[in-house]
């Protein structure tokens, strides 16, 4: 009997000292893996909890103390009720809700469109009669030196100079957003096509790829840029394919810097080549498809993509994805040929998450994120509003498409095991979002500061 005491006991002390290395070893890859992301905060934070975990189990392991073993037992059982708490898939009762808009918005009213508008010209005379109530606000970002000003505060001229080639070569990709369709109709089956087109955008570039139905709210009411400004949409393809693709968290990492707007205007041309040789592969089908690419839109893209199921739209008003969070860009393709559409995934984790987090309202330049909860007053439907016209005055001002909110977001951490056990971890339970934010905010900051300009760019 004393033999099976004192062997239970040392089973006990094992499984203890066991517990103590495996969460110093867990803590050393997270460090390890922050070496690589660059992330020096998180390696300080890893090494020192690492070391006080490691002293602590030690000393209880070796020390002999009155009730050594209540001690180890106590912890052992606290650390197992912890862990089944955190990852036992448990979710509040309250699911967030979805709801459908009920009208349609002008491209007019978007700050692109409002800025294209020339004062003095018959454009911005009729649209400045019918809002007038947006000319003080938008007079304050036309005082500002604007996108990609060498005069703007954050002017570098490698990177600026690099976006205005992205958005050059944008520009002439616009062309190609329709075509011709080709006479002769190959028929084929919405499975199989929607499998081939899934297949061939992933290897193309795209990160995800979602099919839905258009709806008469995925499209704009009228054109707002271009040649085309206050011309009604009239779309009627019945389907609608969004992708995303992947913006580079390093660089990202140094918003609001010049870097920001030279990897955004990438990745929209990136998105866009993509959706271009959808479409044409398509209309050589014999079946219609127009891309919906930067400047040239006849659809509201994250609205597209969410009811594709590809995420949610956020606190910051972006598409937050499951694995990149807002770290994307994204392009549609709407058409006629057949496809198959997956039942739409619930992704109200993102919402919830959101509600909770608020990083990016904490981080904002321009304050322009709201703190507060989803409301339904606007537009009837419930969801966060930005201040548009405060984001985008600050991005003249700074010259670049700022992107703090992005570069903070906790789901827009990169792409690899560790983070996505986390994100997987977020979606699982309600108490671990919770969690996963103090930990968020303990390894990596809740305002963490920018990082510098890569040395390549800035030697």
């Amino acid at each position: 009997m004393i033999n099976f005491f004192v062997l239970n006991q040392d089973l006990i002390s094992f499984l203890f000292l066991l517990t103590g290395v495996a969460f110093t070893g867990m803590l050393i890859y997270v460090g390890v893996i922050s070496i690589f992301e660059r992330e020096y905060r998180a390696v300080r934070v890893s090494l020192i909890l690492s070391m006080l975990i490691l002293v602590v189990f030690l000393a209880i392991y070796l020390i002999d103390f009155p009730l050594k073993e209540v001690a180890e037992i106590s912890i052992l059982v606290f650390i197992s009720l912890s862990l089944l708490i955190l990852f036992i898939p448990f979710d509040s009762k309250r699911k967030h809700s979805y709801q459908i808009p009920t009208e349609k918005h002008d491209e007019r009213n978007i700050m692109f469109s409002r800025n294209e508008l020339k004062e003095g010209t018959e454009q911005y005379n009729n649209y400045y009669t019918s809002y007038p109530n947006h000319k003080d606000l938008d007079d304050k970002f036309r005082q500002k030196p604007g996108l990609l000003s060498p005069n703007a505060s954050l002017y570098h001229p490698f990177a600026f100079a690099s976006a205005h080639a992205n958005l050059e070569v944008i520009e002439r990709l616009k062309t190609q957003v329709n075509g011709p369709v080709k006479e002769k109709r190959t028929e084929v089956e919405a499975s199989e096509i929607t499998n081939y087109l899934k297949t061939w955008s992933k290897k193309l570039g795209a990160h995800s790829f979602g099919v839905t139905k258009l709806q008469n709210y995925h499209l704009y009411s009228h054109k707002g840029r271009g040649d085309l400004y206050g011309k009604p949409v009239e779309n009627k393809q019945n389907y609608a394919i969004a992708i995303t693709v992947e913006m580079d968290h390093e660089i990202m990492q140094t918003a609001p810097k010049s870097t920001v707007i030279m990897e955004s205007t990438q990745q929209y041309l990136n998105s866009g080549t993509v959706a271009v040789q959808l479409a044409s592969f398509i209309r050589e089908l014999g079946y219609e498809a127009r891309a919906h690419i930067d400047g040239n839109y006849e659809v509201i893209c994250p609205l597209v993509a969410r009811d594709a199921g590809l995420g949610e739209i956020g606190r910051m008003g972006l598409l937050m994805t499951p694995k990149l969070g807002p770290r994307v860009r994204i392009a549609v393709i709407t058409t006629d040929i057949p496809l198959q559409i997956e039942k739409r995934k619930n992704h109200s984790s993102v919402i919830d998450f959101c509600e909770i987090c608020k990083k990016c309202a904490d981080i904002c330049p321009s304050r322009s994120i709201p703190f507060e909860k989803r409301r339904a007053e606007i537009e009837g439907v419930l969801r966060w509003k930005i201040n548009s016209e405060s984001c985008f005055t600050y991005w003249c001002t700074v010259g670049t498409d700022c992107g703090r909110c992005m570069a903070v977001c906790p789901y827009a951490h990169s792409n690899n095991t560790m983070h996505n056990f986390i994100r997987w971890g977020i979606h699982n339970s309600y108490i671990f979002r919770r969690f996963a934010l103090l930990m968020d905010d303990l390894f990596y900051g809740r305002k963490p500061k920018s990082r510098k300009l890569p040395s390549w760019i800035d030697n």
